[in-house]
Parts: structure tokens; sequence; C-alpha cells
């Protein structure tokens, strides 16, 4: 069965498997979720559930999303996201989705959006360094990049000195290592993309 939950990251711990191994783990605060709005073939074209995550004031949301959670009649949410689920025809508006839907073991993809590093030049982004020998001036400096006299340009998408980082990135096939119901925990193996606080999205692993 699929399934899928919004979290915000705490931070980086460790604990003790079997034999005292040491386990790297990821926590995150995933749910409770409220299902604010559910989609149908026949009004939207196609089956999902919109899930809500993170209480926040009215003075923060403008007066469409203050009537979308009231036609909802659901407490006014911080984040909205949308997830096409195997099951949607057994959530109703107002189910709330919490972090035991997950169990240890589990496979899951952890999207989240990467820390901001400012500016970086062309070596952080992955160029090759400049000529190292007495004299050169253009160590770290980004070469040639055209091509020649045909086409004569830089192609769309290459790999340029700029802004890095702040980017949607995807950390696949992760081990759900423990599940802490009571306090809406999950214990992910290995680190997962944000700063601490970040909102990130868990659901099941497209490659398990």
């Amino acid at each position: 069965m699929e399934k899928a939950i919004l979290g915000t990251k705490i931070g980086m711990t460790q604990i003790f498997g079997e034999g005292g191994v040491v386990i790297p783990v990821t926590v995150v605060m995933a749910g409770p979720c409220v299902v604010t709005q559910k989609k149908t073939v026949e009004t939207d074209g196609y089956e999902a559930v919109q899930v809500g995550f993170g209480d926040v004031k009215e003075k923060h949301l403008n007066k469409p999303q203050l009537g979308h959670f009231k036609k909802a009649d659901t407490a006014n949410k911080k984040y909205v996201r949308e997830f096409r689920l195997d099951d949607c025809e057994s959530l109703n508006v107002g189910d709330e989705i919490k972090a035991d839907i997950f169990a240890a073991g589990d496979k899951v993809d952890v999207s989240g959006i990467s820390k901001g590093k400012g500016f970086a030049g062309p070596m952080k982004h992955g160029l090759h360094r400049g000529p190292m020998t007495h004299g050169s001036k253009s160590k770290r400096v980004s070469g040639s990049m055209g091509m020649c006299s045909n086409p004569g340009r830089v192609f769309k998408g290459k790999v340029l000195p700029g802004h890095m980082g702040v980017q949607k990135v995807t950390v696949q096939n992760l081990e759900v290592v423990k599940i802490d119901a009571e306090q809406n925990l999950i214990l992910v193996k290995g680190a997962i993309p944000g700063n601490k606080g970040g909102l990130v999205t868990i659901r099941n692993s497209v490659k398990a």
C-alpha cells in the first residue's frame, strides 16, 4: 500500500542496534497531517488527497486559504501538499495521518529543500580546475566553454558559477529504523536534505 506523510526535520543523532552497532539516524517529526480535500475522477479527473501539516495563525493566511480550511472544517495549516495514493477512497476529509502508518524496516524516499550555500564558483559546481603550473592565474577559474564555431554558444543547462543549494532533493531507498507513535517521530537511517526545522516529505520508496 502506498503511503506518504509530511514532517519537519529535527536533526541527526545515533542509536544502538543489535550487537551494539551504532546507527546514524535523522529524526523527523511526521504529522499529524489532516486531509483537507479529496479529489475524485468525477470532479477533478484523477484521484488524490490533499493534506495539511503544521498549525498556523489566521493572520498568516489569505482569504482563499482561510475559506478552504473552513470548508473542510479543519484547523488552519501552514503546509498543504497533494498525494496520489492507492487507497484514496479509504481517506475522508478530516482524517488524520500519523507517523504510525510506517513501520520499522520500511524503505522510503525522503524529499526536502537542500541547504543554501550562497554564491559558489565553478569548482564547487563540479567543473575542472585550471592548470596548476607556476604563474598560472586560472587555477579555480572556468575556462572557455563555447562550442567553437558550431554552434558557437553555450548550451542551455550548462553548469556555471552561481547560486548553490535551495533546490528540491530526494534521497531514495532509506530505511525506517524506529517509530515513536506517541510523539509522532520517525527515525530514518542516514542523512536527509534540508535544514533543521525544514519541511520534508516521506513516502514509499519507488525502487524498493
